[in-house]
């Protein structure tokens, strides 16, 4: 069973309607509150068939998703809500466990907070998401004109227009953040660039101070296409090179 909640006094881009997916009540309506005062309309499910039924009856435009959830957990919701259709989802974890995060990646999640956190940060996030939706579909809708030429990095070959990416010959599906990732890394190939810089283009965020978002998302790049050629410079950010090991 889900439960709506709207404001029409808010502040919410278009009204966008967000489904909060999070067992512990508590937890749920002060999100769901704070969401609310900020604009958006709110839908709430406690379990995760409760959060799979929501997205079927509802147009969501983004979901708020803990991991650990009864009935079956937030990554099973994940697959099955994005089987249905793609949404930006942001996931919710009670530990900083990187395998919980590499995997809410892998399965489709956009980004993730470790509870505990602020409710600031909570709309910050579900904002940012939610502009990237916008800018794709604005370019998804734009006057057709010449597609944009392919990329080549050493091995890597991305084509920007249909969002594939090949590497060393091989076919890489790549989450769509992650995609945006190695395009902003690609455009300067072998040049750092700087924590800050990447979480603005890639995320929209105004600074990466206090999350580890970006370093999770790395990982997981470099997972798909290599650890060899996504290189840390510690302290300042990273680099994608053209060259092997």
């Amino acid at each position: 069973m889900s439960q709506e909640h709207n404001e029409t006094s808010g502040r919410g881009p278009d009204r966008a309607t967000v489904l909060v997916v999070e067992d512990d009540p508590t937890i749920n309506q002060a999100v769901t509150d704070r969401l609310v005062s900020e604009g958006f309309t709110v839908v709430q499910a406690f379990d995760g068939p409760g959060a799979v039924e929501a997205h079927g009856e509802r147009y969501i435009d983004l979901v708020v998703l803990d991991v650990m959830l009864p009935g079956f957990d937030g990554l099973e919701v994940c697959r099955r809500i994005h089987a249905e259709r793609p949404v930006p989802v942001l996931m919710l974890t009670a530990r900083d466990d990187e395998t919980d995060v590499l995997v809410g990646l892998g399965v489709g999640a956009d980004d993730y907070l470790t509870k505990p956190f602020r409710m600031r940060e909570v709309v910050a996030r579900v904002r940012a998401l939610l502009r990237r939706v916008d800018r794709a579909r604005e370019l998804a809708t734009a006057l057709p004109g010449p597609l944009p030429a392919p990329l080549s990095v050493g091995e890597i070959e991305i084509d920007r227009g249909a969002h594939r990416v090949v590497v060393a010959g091989d076919p890489v599906h790549l989450t769509p953040l992650e995609f945006d990732l190695l395009l902003a890394l690609a455009d300067k190939p072998g040049k750092v660039q700087g924590r800050d810089q990447l979480m603005r283009e890639v995320w929209g965020w105004a600074d990466a101070g206090g999350t580890r978002t970006l370093d999770s998302h790395v990982k997981a790049l470099r997972s798909k296409i290599g650890a060899h050629r996504v290189r840390t410079v510690h302290g300042v950010g990273y680099a994608l090179e053209a060259g092997g090991r």
